[in-house]
């Protein structure tokens, strides 16, 4: 038996911390000497062991290692150290082995410690571009012009057609006119973004432009319309392909796209013959950095595979063949070679293969056919029920109608107050009870028609079946009615999961959880799930389907924006963190934790994590949870009934213009667009400022169980869709402040999302981009935790960006690419981080183009790698 010595290792400032060294000797270096320093100090204690775990022995966690990790880059004296490091060398001795051999060794590194195929360049900073006042606010008052202009129009255009329906002689007559008005509009619809894309831009080149410009506000009038186009309900089909090509990409023969992240600079899209992209793929062909748009080449080849929620950035390429899985990304200048399978962020090397299911026959006449049919559906069915709706209900509802004739002399106030309560009370309440009845029979008919783990083609009678499904069992209102309470076990058991014996815990799961089929959805016993969860139970190629059973093992804690596709190799009692990217090789992983794209174990919990244990069983959970489930009961009567108050008052709105028309109603009716948004943006900040009680979070450790919780999560369930309306404008920077945010001057968001929003604070001249995140919270294990988060100046995040609480970026810092950004870290000022969990990047290019706005661009090696052909075929070019 080897006896264990002890030696002192000795502090600059002469305070002693004990080391105690274990079989591999004493602890003699000098670095293990200021690291024990360093750690005693975060840590807050007297004595650190060389040899003790840093977790299992010293009961540190993630917050606190990132913290030392911070303090050790502050050192000139000491090597840089990441939490990854941490984690794969959990002792002082080994750490400091870790470290003084990679500060010796002349190998540069990739972000998550590994070389990609294809390493970018070089790392210059950020030359950050400061708009003027003047170009923000003339922005501003054009696109607001441009909004009114556009709400005014349609406004218009939708009285004509209204009139002309209204005049037909009975139903028939009222169908075919609905059809016909519908139609056109449709196609007037869809047609203007590419009339206003060739007009206002022509081709789009690799090429860069401040925002607030009038360079970016052509782009933000091509972009904003291209969101607005029905053409993305045609997801999935081949009508949406078609719709591409005619903005300008170029795509072959046999794509599926299954993402509605609409790419807004199509002519520096080119997509190879048979290539699938997954749904919340990010491929747009432009990002914002340091002040600028930044725009250029998307090139992916023949038969390519681009996983769920992955991110292609600009100048990135794939070769035929290839494949990025899911929870990845491609960062400015890398290439994936021919043939090649690669994952993680940013992406490197793997042997998985994610086609896992049989090719079958689908050729172009299927493919035809099924557009047609669908058009048909559209022209025949939904448009005629969607214009003349509101018409044939005038006409079953004769005192309605009456009620609301423009020849009516006199409306008494309390005839029109009780018509607007019972129109609103019945299509709202009629939504909720209706919609959850139709989405509990429906999909379980479709459903019949499909069996498991078999291909079918694309576009037949099962492929419609299967989207209709998702998209019906998928309605966000009835997730965000029921998540976060006891309630969601119940409504997600009806459609269809299969969550074995439940251990009710009050937040099994949280209001964004989404699937490819409720009916082959497994959640062990004792697990629970935060946001964001996309569980991937259906297989693509380019010319087949399956669907497959999808298992979560029991007692496992789901973090954030995490995708689990079938054949996830986790089994039972593990820790998937926040934006984790599931293993589906190796072995299966049981009683550990998994962190990072690509994945890598971590401890299962610490000590921190189980203060509150003693709530989670026996009769203080049972107490406890009743009183949760009462209290998440009122919180879901108070938001229905706020919610439907904001119908109230919009059905109020529309029967106001319709009692008025012929005077200043058709100036109500023209204005709808955009009085409807004024009045639902100020009343859903007003009802968030109310339950605030018109105060500031403030940072919280405490169980799920304490009443800060329950109405720390009343405040997430107050609906936030508008404000996506507003990216890419300087109104989004007010109503951010109006939420609480402490955000500076001159912001470009472009569709960045704050969980908390009296917690962050963004300095001025920040950049935020597409998908971006920042959580100041997390929910571990029933423990809940939320704290600050701040941006300094001219900070930029970029695209699917995600930042946690208790962080820090300094002025000019820039968090890359669908990076994560843990809890604790501390980025120094003008410093380029990146990578899932994100560290300081070497070997990275972030160089600017050299292109400018008047249109003079430079092509780029990773742009000019592949070539594509007008039928789609791709080519390597030397």
């Amino acid at each position: 038996m080897v006896e264990k010595s002890a030696e002192v290792l000795t502090t600059g400032s002469g305070d002693s911390v004990i080391a105690r060294s274990g079989s591999g000797g004493p602890a003699t270096t000098d670095t293990e000497t200021k690291l024990a320093e360093v750690l005693a100090d975060v840590a807050c204690v007297e004595e650190v062991s060389a040899d003790s775990n840093f977790f299992d022995d010293l009961g540190a966690n993630s917050l606190v290692m990132a913290q030392f990790c911070a303090r050790v880059r502050k050192r000139p004296d000491l090597p840089s150290a990441t939490i990854k490091d941490i984690y794969r060398h959990p002792t002082i001795r080994s750490l400091a082995a870790a470290l003084t051999q990679n500060q010796t060794t002349s190998t540069p590194t990739h972000v998550n410690g590994t070389r990609p195929a294809s390493p970018p360049e070089h790392v210059t900073a950020p030359q950050v571009t400061r708009a003027s006042r003047l170009d923000y606010v003339m922005c501003g008052t054009l696109q607001l012009l441009v909004f009114l202009a556009y709400s005014f129009v349609t406004g218009v255009v939708a009285t004509t057609g209204y009139e002309w329906v209204s005049t037909g002689s009975d139903l028939l007559d009222v169908y075919l006119r609905s059809m016909a008005f519908g139609s056109l509009g449709f196609v007037i619809m869809c047609a203007v973004p590419i009339v206003a894309k060739w007009t206002l831009v022509g081709r789009w080149t690799p090429r860069e432009f401040p925002v607030w410009s009038p360079a970016y506000l052509r782009f933000w009038i091509v972009k904003v319309l291209l969101h607005a186009n029905p053409m993305i309900l045609f997801v999935g089909n081949p009508l949406y392909v078609l719709y591409l090509r005619a903005l300008g990409a170029r795509i072959g023969k046999g794509v599926t796209i299954l993402s509605r992240q609409v790419p807004v600079c199509t002519d520096l899209l080119t997509i190879g013959a048979g290539t699938i992209v997954r749904k919340d793929s990010h491929f747009l062909c432009y990002r914002a950095h340091a002040g600028r748009i930044q725009t250029g080449t998307v090139t992916i080849g023949r038969d390519a595979f681009i996983g769920e929620k992955t991110v292609l950035d600009i100048d990135t390429s794939m070769g035929d063949g290839t494949q990025l899985g899911h929870t990845s990304a491609l960062y400015r200048g890398q290439t994936i070679p021919q043939g090649e399978s690669h994952h993680g962020s940013p992406a490197q090397r793997t042997d998985v293969d994610h086609v896992r299911v049989a090719p079958a026959r689908c050729g172009t006449l299927r493919r035809a056919c099924f557009g047609l049919s669908t058009l048909l559906q559209l022209f025949l069915v939904y448009i005629p029920l969607a214009v003349g709706g509101v018409y044939m209900l005038f006409i079953e509802v004769p005192a309605l109608g009456d009620r609301l004739d423009p020849d009516t002399s006199h409306v008494s106030v309390s005839h029109f107050l009780i018509d607007a309560l019972a129109l609103s009370a019945v299509l709202f309440f009629g939504f909720v009870v209706v919609g959850l009845a139709a989405l509990y029979t429906v999909p379980r008919l479709l459903n019949l028609a499909i069996k498991p783990d078999k291909p079918y083609p694309l576009y037949g009678f099962q492929y419609a079946a299967h989207r209709m499904i998702s998209q019906m069992t998928n309605i966000r209102f009835y997730a965000w009615l029921f998540g976060d309470s006891s309630f969601i076990v119940h409504y997600l058991r009806g459609l269809g999961y299969n969550l074995s014996r439940v251990e009710q815990t009050g937040s099994n799961f949280g209001t964004e959880v989404k699937h490819e089929s409720p009916y082959l959805v497994s959640v062990g016993r004792g697990t629970m799930v935060a946001d964001g969860l996309s569980i991937v139970n259906a297989e693509y190629s380019s010319t087949s389907f399956q669907v497959s059973r999808a298992s979560i093992g029991p007692h496992n804690f789901l973090g954030n924006n995490i995708v689990y596709p079938a054949g996830g190799r986790t089994g039972e009692n593990c820790l998937l963190a926040t934006k984790v990217m599931i293993p589906l090789d190796g072995p299966v992983r049981e009683g550990v934790g998994l962190l990072g794209s690509p994945c890598f174990e971590i401890p299962r919990s610490v000590e921190r994590d189980t203060r509150f244990d003693h709530l989670r069983s026996g009769n203080e959970l049972r107490r406890h949870l009743g009183m949760k489930n009462r209290y998440n009961l009122c919180t879901i009567a108070l938001h229905l009934i706020l919610r439907w108050l904001h119908t109230f008052v919009l059905t109020a709105l529309g029967l106001v213009s319709v009692v008025l028309y012929g005077a200043v109603g058709q100036v109500v009716i023209a204005c709808y667009l955009a009085l409807t948004l004024g009045f639902s943006t100020l009343y859903y900040v007003l009802v968030e400022r109310w339950l605030l009680l018109f105060r500031r979070l403030r940072p919280q450790l405490c169980s799920i169980y304490d009443p800060y919780f329950w109405w720390h999560e009343r405040l997430w369930k107050v609906p936030s869709e508008f404000l996506n309306l507003f990216n890419g404008t300087p109104f989004k920077n007010v109503i951010w402040r109006l939420l609480g945010v402490r955000i500076g001057s001159r912001v470009f968001d472009d569709g960045c999302y704050l969980t908390e929003r009296s917690l962050a604070a963004i300095g001025d001249g920040c950049t935020l981009n597409a998908g971006s995140k920042i959580q100041c919270h997390s929910q571990e294990d029933g423990t809940f935790k939320s704290d600050y988060s701040t941006l300094g100046d001219h900070c930029t995040l970029g695209v699917g960006a995600h930042v946690h609480y208790g962080v820090t970026l300094g002025d000019g810092a820039v968090l890359t690419t669908d990076s994560f950004l843990m809890k604790g870290e501390e980025v120094p000022a003008n410093a380029l981080w990146g990578g899932n969990p994100a560290v300081e990047m070497t070997g990275a290019h972030e160089e600017p183009l050299v292109g400018v706005e008047s249109g003079t661009s430079t092509s780029t090696p990773a742009a000019a790698a592949v070539t594509a052909s007008t039928d789609g075929q791709t080519s390597t070019a030397s």
